[in-house]
């Protein structure tokens, strides 16, 4: 038996009088946030039930009212900012998309080697002098040597054949690469290297978009250099 009358009324009587489901209630599901209904019902709740002797002061009315703007405009910019991280999402995708079937520059230590065909790489010489890559199969074993002249600071492309010292095709496969620059003093410095490859696919991670090149593996869309 329930009482009218203070602590001994019943719960459920209090959320039916604020138009709101008592928590136990299969009527509706739990809310774990208010949101703005929820906040303009519970203030029209306060303004009924305020004493008429001591009635709600202004300010705490638009210290209220401030407040619901304030989750409001939070809200709003939440689904704002989804929006964009959604449209920007799809948009990297297209991107990804478009470059399947397009080679890529990107860098790698890698080379791979199809049954016919060159390799071509990229290096950035600090200045005038020699470019040398090294080309080592799956065994460390150096099948050949790559000389370019740099006749100033800047990009340096090399291509290899496919072939040994020997002038004997290679097999297919990847192939490790190693650069270094020899400038007119003798002094010696390694290089990064960038080699050009063809995109198969493209994979769409938690982190960003990956594209899927052949022979070398996954390489994020943000590596490449230059699309040919």
């Amino acid at each position: 038996m329930s009482t009218t009358n203070g602590v001994g009324q019943n719960s459920s009587d209090i959320y039916t009088a604020l138009g709101l489901n008592a928590p136990n209630s299969d009527t509706s599901k739990k809310k774990s946030t208010l949101d703005q209904a929820d906040f303009m019902r519970l203030m029209t709740e306060q303004l009924r039930h305020q004493d008429p002797l001591k009635p709600m002061d202004n300010t705490q009315m638009v210290a209220q009212m401030a407040q619901l703007s304030q989750v409001q405009g939070i809200t709003d910019l939440n689904n704002t900012v989804k929006g964009f991280q959604d449209s920007m999402s799809s948009d990297q995708i297209l991107r990804g998309a478009a470059l399947v079937g397009h080679e890529v520059l990107v860098p790698s230590e890698k080379l791979a080697l199809e049954k016919d065909g060159d390799v071509t790489g990229m290096v950035a010489a600090p200045g005038a002098g020699f470019v040398t890559v090294d080309i080592t199969d799956a065994n460390g074993v150096k099948v050949n040597q790559i000389s370019v002249e740099a006749k100033a600071s800047g990009e340096v492309t090399f291509d290899w054949d496919g072939k040994d010292a020997n002038g004997n095709r290679m097999a297919e496969g990847t192939y490790t690469i190693v650069a270094s620059h020899t400038d007119t003093a003798g002094a010696k410095t390694k290089l990064n290297t960038y080699v050009q490859a063809p995109v198969e696919s493209v994979t769409v991670g938690t982190d960003g978009l990956y594209l899927n090149l052949k022979g070398l593996g996954t390489a994020p869309i943000d590596y490449v250099l230059r699309i040919s």
